[in-house]
C-alpha cells in the first residue's frame, strides 16, 4: 500500500510539471492539440464512411425494372455521400434552401403545374386542393398529351406533389397518358407523417411553420370559404393535423379528418400503379417516417423501384463538401429521366 501511494504521488507529481509545461509552450505549440485534432478528425472519416456514407437500398418488383436502372441509372446504385459536416435529417432539410444555388433554368417541353390558389392572387372558384383529388392533375396531364401526342411523356412530383402524382397513377393504373414518373420524398402514409411532425421538435422545426404557411394561403382568399368553412377556427389551427380537419377535409367532403388521411395516403394506391416510377426516399426523413414506407407493397409491383438512402432528410440529399451546384436527388432526376427517354422502349414488356 506504501509502494502504491508512493507511486501515486510521483504519478500526479509528474502529471503536474507536464501540465504546466504545455501552459508555458502553448498548447498548439506542443503538438498535443494538432495530434487530439488528427486523431479526431481520423476518427470521423472512420465513422462517416462506416456508418454515414452508404449505398441505397434498391427495392424493386421484378428483375426488369432494377436491371434497366442499374444499366441506365446507375446513380442508384453508387454509394451516397451525404455532405460530411450536414448529414442528420434536420440540418439537411433546413439547409438545402440556403445552399443550394438557384441558376436560371431554360425549360424546353416542360409544364409545371401549380395548385388552385398557389401561383397567383386570385383563386376563381372555392375550393382550394389536397393529397387526394386528382382531378385538376387528371386535367392537365391529358391537356399537355392532347397537345403533344407523340412526345414522351413523364412526370415528377416532390413531397405532396409526389403524393398527388402516385394517387393519381393508384386510381387510373395503366390508362394514364405518361410512360414513366418519378417521386422525391414522399409521405407514405398521412398518419404516419402527421404523427411524426408533431413530435415537440419537429413541430418547432416545421409543423408550426408549415401551418402558418397553409393558413395565410387561404386567408387571403378568405371571402370565398366563409359560406362553407369557419375561417376563423382554421386560422386557430396549431398543426397541419387540425388545418387539415378544419379545413382541408371539410373543402373536399369528408366526414372526418381520418377518412382524409386515408384516401390521401398513397401507400394504398402503390400496387395499382401501372407504368414504371421510381421513387427516392431517405429513411430518416421526419415528415416521411422509415417504418411507414411500402416496401413490401413495392416488391409486388413489377412498375415500382423504391431507391432508399440511409441519410438525406426531406428534399434534403446534399452531397460533397459545400453542396452548392446539384444534390444526389438532381442527378437521381437526370439519370432516371435520360434513362426512359434513350431507353424506355426496353421497358416495354415488363
Amino acid at each position: 500500500m506504501q509502494r502504491l501511494a508512493m507511486d501515486l504521488r510521483m504519478l500526479s507529481r509528474e502529471l503536474s510539471l507536464y501540465l504546466e509545461h504545455q501552459v508555458r509552450v502553448g498548447f498548439f505549440g506542443s503538438g498535443v492539440g494538432l495530434s487530439l485534432i488528427l486523431g479526431f478528425s481520423v476518427a470521423y472519416a472512420c465513422y462517416y464512411l462506416s456508418s454515414i456514407a452508404k449505398k441505397p437500398q434498391l427495392v424493386t418488383g421484378g428483375e426488369s425494372f432494377s436491371r434497366f436502372l442499374q444499366d441506365h441509372c446507375p446513380v442508384v446504385t453508387e454509394t451516397y455521400y451525404p455532405t460530411v459536416w450536414c448529414w442528420e435529417s434536420r440540418g439537411q432539410t433546413l439547409l438545402r434552401p440556403f445552399i443550394t444555388s438557384k441558376p436560371p433554368v431554360q425549360y424546353r417541353k416542360c409544364v409545371v403545374f401549380n395548385n388552385r390558389g398557389v401561383a397567383g392572387e386570385n383563386l376563381l372558384t372555392p375550393r382550394t386542393y389536397c393529397c387526394a383529388n386528382t382531378e385538376d392533375l387528371e386535367t392537365v396531364i391529358h391537356h399537355v398529351h392532347s397537345l403533344y401526342p407523340s412526345a414522351p411523356f413523364l412526370a415528377a412530383g416532390v413531397s405532396m406533389g409526389g403524393m398527388l402524382l402516385l394517387n393519381y397513377l393508384g386510381k387510373i393504373g395503366p390508362k394514364t397518358p405518361l410512360m414513366a414518373a418519378a417521386t422525391f420524398s414522399v409521405g407514405w402514409n398521412t398518419f404516419a407523417c402527421s404523427e411524426s411532425l408533431e413530435k415537440p421538435l419537429n413541430w418547432l422545426l416545421f409543423n408550426y411553420y408549415l401551418t402558418t404557411c397553409l393558413q395565410s394561403s387561404v386567408n387571403k382568399h378568405r371571402h370565398m370559404f366563409v359560406k362553407q368553412i369557419d375561417m376563423d377556427h382554421v386560422m386557430k389551427a396549431k398543426s397541419i393535423r387540425e388545418f387539415d380537419k378544419r379545413f382541408t377535409s371539410v373543402m373536399f367532403g369528408y366526414r372526418t379528418i381520418d377518412d382524409y388521411y386515408t384516401d390521401a395516403s398513397p401507400n394504398r394506391r402503390l400496387k395499382s400503379v401501372g407504368i414504371p416510377v421510381l421513387c427516392l426516399n431517405s429513411v430518416d426523413d421526419v415528415f416521411s417516417p422509415s417504418h411507414a414506407i411500402p416496401i413490401e407493397t413495392a416488391k409486388q409491383n413489377p412498375n415500382v423501384a423504391l431507391v432508399l438512402t440511409s441519410y438525406g432528410g426531406h428534399i434534403g440529399f446534399l452531397e460533397g463538401i459545400w453542396p452548392r451546384q446539384s444534390t444526389y436527388m438532381d442527378r437521381v432526376f437526370k439519370q432516371f429521366v435520360q434513362a426512359m427517354v434513350e431507353h424506355g422502349h426496353e421497358l416495354s414488356n415488363m
